[in-house]
């Protein structure tokens, strides 16, 4: 959850001996569920397999020495870990579980292999069935079997309140979500309007027609547009851009907050911007009617979409009017006669506006850009933040239009810096693998289609255009478009120059959204010490010391936040098929691997077919061909195929859906049990007994809430029972074990002759725990590694004696 600054040297000893002098090669620890894992290291172009017996306790995320072991069981290169130098991981997210005198958390991050012990003094206020972020205090030590010890650092609220389970995703991802006070302050002392001095020296564009077009519910409104046609028939485009550096100076509170957000994060229910609301909704907002300091790139086009001239200037601007992407539509597509009657003036610009983007857009065709045009969808809370419904969020010529302009800006600016030689922030799309390309070729050669490359130079965008143009309204579509996007390297910044790929550009970056974005706010600062003759050699060198990080950073933050907006999604998807669990759908399969299918309903939710699960026959992995095909019937499961399927269950807690194949109509619908099959994988395995784990937390958790709203006298009935934790690769009820006084090591409870045949209706319960603040110390007799010298020392005489 959070980078860690703690070294740590494994002992060889426990490990183990080797040479002392060895080289090992140093990474970041990537940990699997199934307890393996990999460690990533730069410049090596595959990762190093780690198996589980050679992990060594390290965590995900560490950064770690490994030593190469001079065979391998696999294709990849296998390791062990030898020495973890730093730890990545300081603080997790997971569910408390009370008892009477220590505490368990069992972590969210799947990544995470083992719960996190919890000493009774260190649970903070935290009860069963509460969200918490732990720090960890002691990692344990898996040669001594000692489990990795925490505090209680933070109650984030009842795993069943509603909001909890998004904010336990945005503090795993540790994204920051509050804004210091400082930074609320500086923000607060922003001005409402902007002055006259603040348009000293800049272009008066407030005489010039144009309007801001963004989604109906948008409030950061950073990017206006405007556009005329002259008597030669040169299109003046201008992208206005809201001056956010004019607020946001350098090193200063809300630019250092900025920069380590490095963008705004949109979850399925809320919005976490990079800049308080007050300068995001407010005077850095193109709001209609307001005059607001803008950053103009004015561009003069021609008919072929050719950009022949243009400027970038400093400007104050007022927008017209404020437009939706709805309404524009309307206008152009439906001819409205309301809509067009209602923004009568600016129907003719509007047509041009969709003339220009037409020819900008056939232009990136013309030199091979490709558009993976993948439906995208919406997930519908109601005020609890339960899915109601998934709907379509379709692409209409306003939304490409305005895509269009912004592509322009971004590629015009990204060239005028480049031949300044300026020091720059780039947006770069490397050349596929050639690996992956091969792949990609050999699939969809035995399709019947074919790409063409060059050992020099790999294969061109135009290429995999042509490929994906010669799909269009076939039924391989689905499967060759997600296979060629499967093949594509991660857009990312950089200070090098080194073009986009999928735009066929030799020249971009992100110029238009210094409200969300942190490499856009840098750019303008660039733009502003060029403009202002402030670009000196100490500034250059300033600029070249600090942007390689920019780009590095930002990347990072913008993979985060991608990744938590992924878990938000799966999580109300996976929520709202929980109420359709039975049901029948028909879905595309838009995957294959050897344990089963995953099929992608119309709605965007995608679940399982486990291979076990098809009962018609027993199926056989084809991984060339990425198909399942049937021993007997020689049945066939491919990408892109149609299916129907049956909901046959959702689990929120794991953020999985699982379906079962419909072979006929009428098919019996019973209920489909997955702990009947012995071949779950492991990794599905170790997620279904954590979710039963915290399921039953969060029933406790709402019986013990029910009791406190109803009868008193039924508060210390209910304390252990159920409570269930995985020791030595097990699930065990707590309610039936004890940890041994000397070993640490849970053993079956003894029964003496005053508790036998009675409950332990006489132990607090968690309600009266939180509310105690009596400190207890005999933490020895419940944990092997105990907190206190004197603990110790106990353990160590009761040791002694025992020999």
């Amino acid at each position: 959850m959070s980078k860690g600054k703690k070294l740590k040297r494994v002992e060889e000893s426990s490990f183990g001996t080797s040479k002392k002098h060895k080289n090992y090669i140093v990474g970041q620890f990537v940990a699997n569920p199934r307890g393996f894992g990999f460690v990533e290291v730069e410049g090596m172009d595959e990762d190093i397999f780690i198996p589980e017996e050679y992990v060594h306790g390290a965590f995900h995320s560490d950064t770690v020495e490994v030593e190469i072991l001079p065979e391998s069981t696999g294709k990849r290169q296998e390791g062990r870990i030898r020495n973890i130098l730093v730890r990545g991981m300081e603080e997790l997210v997971g569910t408390y579980q009370g008892e009477k005198n220590f505490g368990f958390v069992i972590p969210d991050n799947s990544k995470v292999l083992q719960d996190i012990f919890i000493p009774i003094e260190h649970h903070g206020s935290a009860v069963t069935g509460d969200k918490v972020v732990v720090t960890i205090t002691d990692y344990g030590n898996q040669a001594l079997h000692r489990k990795p010890e925490g505090k209680v650092k933070e109650v984030i609220g009842n795993i069943n309140d509603p909001g909890v389970d998004i904010l336990s995703i945005v503090k795993n991802y540790d994204i920051p979500y509050e804004f210091p006070e400082k930074v609320i302050n500086q923000a607060n002392r922003c001005p409402d309007q902007i002055s006259e001095a603040d348009m000293y020296g800049r272009e008066d564009l407030r005489d010039v027609m144009m309007v801001t077009i963004d989604g109906e519910d948008a409030k950061d409104l950073d990017d206006a547009v405007s556009l005329t046609i002259d008597d030669k028939g040169l299109y003046h485009l201008g992208v206005h851009i809201a001056d956010v550096t004019n607020y946001v100076q350098e090193s200063s509170a809300l630019d250092r907050e900025a920069f380590k957000r490095g963008t705004s994060v949109y979850l399925v229910d809320r919005v976490i911007p990079m800049l308080p609301h007050r300068l995001s909704n407010g005077i850095c907002s193109l709001n209609h009617g307001e005059d607001r300091l803008a950053l103009s790139c004015l561009m003069t086009i021609d008919k072929s979409g050719k950009v022949i001239d243009h400027d970038i200037v400093e400007s104050v601007i007022n927008v017209n009017e404020r437009m939706s992407y709805t309404s524009v539509a309307k206008i152009l597509e439906d001819k409205d006669e309301e809509e067009t009657a209602k923004y009568k003036e600016l129907v003719t610009m509007f047509e041009e506006m969709a003339e220009l983007s037409s020819i900008l857009r056939k232009k990136r065709e013309s030199k091979g850009a490709i558009d993976f045009d993948f439906p995208e969808t919406k997930i519908i809370l109601d005020e609890g933040g339960n899915p109601i419904d998934i709907v379509p969020h379709e692409r209409n010529t306003a939304t490409k239009l305005i895509e269009d302009f912004m592509l322009a800006a971004n590629q015009t600016v990204a060239e005028h810096f480049f031949y300044l030689q300026s020091p720059f922030v780039y947006r770069i799309h490397e050349q596929p693998d050639p690996e992956k390309i091969s792949s990609l070729a050999a699939f969809v050669n035995n399709l019947g289609y074919h790409i063409r490359t060059r050992k020099d130079e790999g294969v061109r965008p135009k290429e995999l255009q042509k490929l994906l143009k010669g799909i269009e309204g076939t039924k391989e579509e689905a499967v060759i478009s997600r296979m060629t996007l499967r093949s594509m390297m991660q857009a990312k910044y950089s200070t090098e120059c080194t073009g986009h790929f999928g735009l066929a550009f030799d020249y971009y970056c992100h110029f238009t959204s210094p409200i969300r974005r942190y490499p856009d706010l840098q750019i303008h600062r660039i733009i502003k010490d060029h403009l202002r003759g402030r670009m000196t050699a100490a500034k250059s060198s300033h600029y070249e010391e600090i942007l390689d990080e920019v780009a590095k950073h930002s990347s990072e933050t913008e993979r985060r936040a991608e990744e938590a907006e992924r878990e938000t999604d799966k999580l109300k998807k996976a929520q709202y098929m929980e109420k359709h669990i039975g049901e029948r759908f028909e879905g595309i399969v838009s995957g294959v691997t050897a344990w089963g299918l995953f099929v992608e309903l119309e709605n965007s939710c995608e679940g399982m077919v486990r291979a076990a699960a098809m009962s018609d026959d027993f199926y056989v992995y084809d991984e060339g061909n990425m198909k399942l095909v049937g021993e007997r019937t020689h049945k066939e499961y491919t990408l892109g195929q149609r299916v129907m399927i049956k909901v046959a269950g959702a689990d929120r807690l794991t953020k999985s859906i699982d379906f079962k194949l419909v072979l006929s109509e009428d098919e019996d619908d019973d209920e489909f049990d997955y702990d009947g099959f012995e071949d779950i994988p492991k990794a599905k395995k170790i997620a279904l007994d954590r979710a039963r784990k915290v399921r039953k937390l969060g029933e406790i958790a709402q019986e013990e809430r029910n009791d406190d709203d109803g009868d008193d006298e039924s508060d210390d009935i209910k304390v252990a029972e159920g409570r269930l934790v995985e020791y030595n690769g097990k699930l065990i009820d707590l309610s039936e074990y004890e940890p041994d006084a000397l070993t640490g090591e849970f053993r079956k409870k003894r029964k003496s002759g005053s508790d036998k045949g009675k409950g332990r209706k006489n132990a607090p319960s968690n309600k009266e725990k939180a509310k105690s603040s009596r400190k207890v110390y005999k933490v020895h007799k419940y944990k092997k590694s105990a907190t206190s010298k004197a603990a110790r020392s106990a353990q160590g005489k009761g040791r002694k004696k025992k020999k």
